[in-house]
């Protein structure tokens, strides 16, 4: 099943793989990551999220970017496999800090070039909305990148419908990734999903599977392993298979750390929930 990143008219398989977990804290070796990446690639995946800044800290920088650089040159696989990749935070001593100031984004954005080994990124996030600097300043920035050629596409991240509409006024935004899953529905609730259906942008969420603690709530969730029984499958596909089910723009990029997971999110495709089961995992949301 393949689904459109919005207006760039990009076709890519209907669930992503989210690369963060292949980098931050707690990563699995290096060989164990790359078995990953592999496992989506032949399992049919073409589309991988990646950012600068998943990775350990400042010193460790462009990690997880140089991690899927590496895997799809082994794989042969470059021209095949879409890569979205962000620009927009730090990480100081490992935190998770805001920078959306227009020369961070240039040297940002220039960094994850070399780092991917490309010429041009397919896909390219602010990562967060710096609260110091003006959405227009950094959306104006992404603007004169992509003008330049460095990048072919823009999306933002981590914004509410405010903010999506004053990025919009600048640039041509083709996604919007944030974060959602069965128990965390605030972009269905809001309708800022909805939106994005009518205006041709696609919707990534992040956190698909509740993310690297919410998985824990997820898994506990008697209404999601009900549903999961029925199905002979596990709760995480049950959710990925939710996600698909909220409209045809909403492309899903659950991480992953083994390669049994890639190979369950590739294959929650097959799940084919009732409504009654959607309506059940729909009443979950907390808001």
């Amino acid at each position: 099943m393949k689904r459109r990143l919005g207006s760039s008219g990009i076709e890519v398989h209907a669930v992503g793989l989210g690369a963060m977990a292949l980098s931050i804290a707690g990563r699995p070796p290096q060989a164990q990551a790359l078995a990953v990446i592999r496992a989506f690639v032949e399992g049919g995946g073409n589309f991988i999220d990646t950012a600068n800044v998943y990775s350990l800290d400042d010193t460790d920088i462009g990690h997880s970017e140089r991690l899927v650089g590496r895997a799809l040159d082994a794989l042969g696989a470059r021209d095949q496999v879409v890569v979205a990749t962000k620009g927009g935070l730090r990480r100081p001593h490992g935190q998770w800090v805001s920078d959306g100031r227009p020369h961070w984004l240039r040297e940002s954005c220039a960094a994850s070039l070399r780092a991917l080994g490309v010429q041009r990124i397919d896909l390219y996030h602010l990562h967060a909305v710096d609260p110091a600097v003006p959405i227009e300043d950094s959306m104006g920035a992404l603007v004169r990148l992509q003008e330049a050629g460095w990048i072919a596409h823009i999306g933002v991240s981590n914004v509410d419908a405010a903010q999506l509409e004053r990025a919009r006024a600048v640039a041509q935004v083709v996604s919007v990734q944030n974060r959602c899953n069965v128990l965390e529905q605030r972009d269905l609730r809001s309708g800022l999903l909805a939106r994005c259906a009518r205006d041709d942008i696609a919707y990534l969420p992040h956190s698909s599977v509740g993310g690297h603690h919410g998985h824990v709530r997820l898994r506990e969730s008697k209404v999601v392993a009900g549903i999961a029984a029925r199905h002979g499958v596990t709760p995480y596909q049950v959710a990925v298979a939710w996600l698909l089910a909220q409209g045809e723009n909403v492309i899903p990029i659950p991480g992953a750390a083994r390669v049994e997971s890639v190979r369950a999110s590739l294959a929650a495709l097959r799940i084919l929930l009732t409504p009654a089961e959607i309506a059940a995992l729909d009443a979950l949301a907390d808001g």
